[in-house]
């Protein structure tokens, strides 16, 4: 019997995975039977995979394996809605018919075999479990100190992130109810899930070198997403600026002090060396200002208007719901 058994959804959020998917089920679905043989787990347990707008035939495949395999789920995204928008759907829609959720890359990065960790965490009362890589031996010199100096970065500005974890984690039914709170439109889970305070835990694995195919993080949406979780969770940018311009001002005063001794003892100064620097760094500063201001401005825009973080356009879970509906009105 398994009816006191926690019920698992490993939520897998997918954009162009076709290459890796076949693999991914198997190396998946592999860990589901050991947790259920192991009895650590119901053995409705599923694994949902979330589809981000794929161009390539990533829905065609989730459908055969909905098809063919008995622990797969999956919800079609109406197009791309990024990598933080597609974990939130997979969440929200686990959320109503699991007791625990994993949230894992479809691209076999994370070691798949520490979710066996994870619920054994959970089962000891934690709430939230996360995946931290234990070295970062596979990633280039550049990628490695750039994450530390963020990590680094986000610790001064008061943002309790957890070092060397991206999105592998296990998250309480409890947890999700809680995190369901959080409705702004910039969610930065990275830094919401630590928020939410309940006991946590931690699981060190060894990430491996991506399956198949190419990340879908290059450099430019690795910098975009560090700035979102910047201006999402602080205003530390904000004062800065505020700090810079009453320096500016105190360098103004200091060179208006000079100018007017120069003039009075009648020195000659040519000018233009310090006008075109102050024109310069002056207006660059003005304009990288404006920018920082006009992100969060932007931001406050977007939470204004209220729109949904996502929209799915088919759900297996709700047509399978619909088709069990239906036979209990036949009998």
């Amino acid at each position: 019997m398994s009816i006191n058994l926690p019920k698992l959804t490993i939520v897998v959020p997918c954009y162009n995975e076709e290459a890796t998917l076949e693999e991914t089920t198997k190396e998946l679905t592999r860990v589901m039977k050991n947790l259920i043989a192991d009895k650590k787990i119901n053995n409705d347990s599923t694994i949902l995979y979330v589809d981000d707008g794929s161009s390539d035939r990533t829905w065609e495949i989730i459908e055969e394996k909905i098809a063919s395999n008995l622990f797969i789920q999956g919800i079609k995204l109406s197009r791309n809605f990024g990598h933080q928008g597609a974990l939130i759907a997979g969440l929200e829609t686990a959320r109503d018919f699991s007791d625990c959720v994993v949230t894992i890359d479809a691209d076999l990065q994370d070691d798949v075999d520490a979710i066996a960790q994870f619920v054994d965490k959970y089962q000891e009362g934690y709430e939230i479990v996360y995946g931290v890589r234990d070295k970062r031996d596979t990633d280039t010199f550049f990628k490695r100190n750039t994450a530390l100096w963020f990590y680094n970065l986000m610790g001064k500005l008061g943002v309790n992130l957890v070092p060397n974890h991206a999105d592998y984690r296990l998250m309480s039914k409890r947890a999700l109810d809680e995190f369901a709170k959080y409705q702004e439109e910039n969610l930065f889970l990275r830094g919401i899930v630590p928020l939410l305070g309940f006991k946590t835990a931690k699981v060190y694995y060894n990430r491996k070198e991506r399956f198949a195919g190419e990340s879908k993080y290059p450099l430019k949406k690795m910098i975009a997403f560090a700035f979102d979780g910047i201006t999402s969770f602080s205003v530390a940018p904000i004062r800065f600026v505020s700090l810079l311009g009453f320096l500016l001002v105190l360098v103004g005063i200091g060179i208006a002090i000079y100018t007017l001794f120069a003039k009075l003892f009648s020195y000659t100064i040519s000018g233009w060396t310090s006008l075109m620097l102050s024109i310069w760094i002056v207006g660059g500063m003005q304009l990288v200002a404006i920018g920082i201001i006009g992100e969060y401005i932007g931001k406050i825009f977007k939470e204004t208007k209220r729109r949904p973080r996502y929209t799915i356009e088919q759900n297996s879970y709700l047509e399978k719901r619909k088709e069990q509906i239906l036979d209990l009105m036949k009998k």
